[in-house]
């Protein structure tokens, strides 16, 4: 079971999709601090198809996990969580896009790479697991 006070702001955590096995690994920077979620993954011109951010929100809402793209170089795949989480909507930002406000209220959200887009569904039950090198 996942609890926040687990973690640390900015520690990588591993996803996994409870429904199928990924194609690889998916280690994120887990991101629940104010400066980490403002900053987010403005001004990066690569990301791995293995890395991203997960985002943590204190209560599950559309407007806290909206995400702008202003100075986001990259397109980038969001798959929006909600607090028991479940896959509640997936999409692709396209850099520089304005606002992407997910269709239904979330509490989390990962950023990741698009070409890791297709191993998420709508209703898919994620796993959040610490680093045990940490």
């Amino acid at each position: 079971m996942f609890m926040s006070a687990k973690f640390k702001t900015m520690q990588k955590v591993q996803i996994k999709n409870n429904r199928k096995d990924l194609s690889a690994p998916l280690w994120v920077k887990y991101c629940d601090s104010f400066l980490c979620q403002l900053r987010g993954l403005t001004f990066r011109k690569n990301l791995s198809k293995n890395e991203g951010l997960f985002f943590v929100q204190k209560r599950e809402s559309r407007i806290d996990t909206s995400i702008h793209m202003m100075f986001v170089f990259i397109d980038l795949g969001v798959v929006w969580l909600n607090s028991k989480h479940q896959v509640v909507d997936i999409k692709l930002a396209k850099k520089w896009h304005l606002i992407y406000i997910p269709s239904v209220p979330a509490q989390y959200f990962l950023e990741i790479s698009p070409e890791r887009l297709s191993e998420f569904q709508i209703g898919d039950q994620l796993s959040i697991e610490k680093n045990n090198l940490d």
